[in-house]
């Protein structure tokens, strides 16, 4: 079964369980959430988050007045933003909003399904699409290898405070549960957007955790040769300005 969503491209991963602060202000995500907001009590206020390929979350300058449109910012030639968007997203549930008194929004939303996205529509004033919710498979061993991502999630913790010069609060506790570890753990660590988006768009919770279990491994070994960590790993957080 498929579900019409709002679209709402970023450029950044959003992943089942996880928060996600955004700051909406263009004219387009304005009406989206306001459409949301319009809705009779009772049905749900969500929408799609789908991690950009090729584009940017703002709009460019127009050269004219107006709104942007559905497509502004998407580096799509033809037209077609399914070429420029990945195809496996999360939904977003509207968890809290504030109404700015300019018209501006400051939501709280939390990633609950994946969906892959079948179509879209550009006919409004932002990208609606047809979404296939995607059910969360365990796979083969996924308890096992889910032992040994939280002993090399706490090393990479470890290493990267150090190279942060930072000391490391006590340890917190993680999720026991398989998957809901593979998300707090993509979602934890300094990637770059698309190995994040290929951790989101695993066939299952082992295969994650394997992809993961690699990933810390080189990770550690990195910073353990790095005096400190570049800047630019610092500032990368999953917040959206718009």
């Amino acid at each position: 079964m498929t579900e019409r969503l709002p679209l709402f491209p970023l450029n950044t991963v959003l992943y089942p369980g996880l928060v996600l602060p955004l700051h909406v202000f263009e004219d387009r995500y304005r009406r989206l959430v306001a459409d949301l907001l319009a809705r009779p009590e009772g049905e749900p206020q969500r929408f799609g988050v789908l991690a950009i390929k090729d584009g940017r979350e703002v709009a460019p300058v127009r050269e004219h007045d107006g709104p942007a449109g559905p497509l502004d910012g998407l580096g799509t030639i033809t037209g077609d933003p399914l070429e420029a968007l990945h195809h496996i997203g999360c939904i977003a549930d509207v968890t809290s909003v504030q109404e700015l008194p300019d018209g501006q929004y400051k939501l709280v939303v939390t990633g609950t399904t994946r969906f892959r996205l079948r179509s879209v529509d550009t006919g409004g004033p932002y990208l609606v699409g047809e979404a296939e919710p995607i059910e969360e498979q365990q796979g083969e061993g996924a308890g096992a290898l889910a032992l040994g991502v939280e002993r090399a999630f706490r090393a990479y913790q470890k290493r990267l405070a150090g190279a942060r010069e930072s000391s490391l609060a006590g340890e917190q506790d993680l999720p026991v549960e398989p998957g809901v570890l593979s998300y707090l753990v993509a979602a934890a660590t300094l990637l770059p957007t698309p190995v994040k988006q290929q951790l989101l768009a695993c066939p299952d919770t082992a295969t994650r955790l394997t992809a993961e279990l690699d990933l810390l491994r080189q990770e550690t070994a990195i910073l353990g040769w790095l005096p400190s960590v570049p800047a630019g790993d610092l500032t990368r957080q999953p917040f959206s300005p718009n």
